[in-house]
């Protein structure tokens, strides 16, 4: 199955996702990079830095900078991946920033029920711009 995160928020996306990799189904997340974090851009950016700073550089824990890592930590954090079950969904889940030449032809899926249109208010931020922010490239 490939989704295209374009416009979808990335906590309802991610369940989703979560839920059908420990069904069973690959999942490939194409345009990671466009997923949205609903919210107030200053709170955002302050908790993703305090993440960020938090433990040591060498020793951990690491937090992503790259939109389709960061896509997929935020995906591990909903399955159990510390038990057998759960490590072998993980290992079922890809992401990508953009859309790579093996899914052009392929039809890429969307999840309704995450789509930026459900939202009331207009208080959002790309995960691009997280990551830029973030120091990634």
């Amino acid at each position: 199955m490939i989704i295209d995160a374009t416009d979808l928020i990335l906590g309802r996306m991610a369940t989703v996702v979560a839920k059908k990799a420990l069904q069973g189904e690959k999942i490939d997340v194409v345009n990671s990079e466009k997923a949205i974090i609903t919210g107030n851009k200053k709170k955002i950016l302050a908790r993703y830095r305090q993440r960020r700073e938090r433990g040591a550089p060498l020793t951990g824990p690491y937090f992503p900078k790259q939109s389709d890592r960061f896509v997929k930590r935020t995906i591990r954090g909903m399955i159990p991946y510390k038990r057998p079950k759960g490590r072998e969904a993980f290992k079922k889940v890809m992401c990508y920033r953009g859309i790579p030449t093996e899914f052009r032809d392929k039809k890429a899926e969307t999840i309704k029920e995450a789509n930026i249109s459900k939202l009331s208010h207009t208080k959002y931020l790309r995960v691009d711009d997280i990551c830029s922010f973030l120091g990634g490239k």
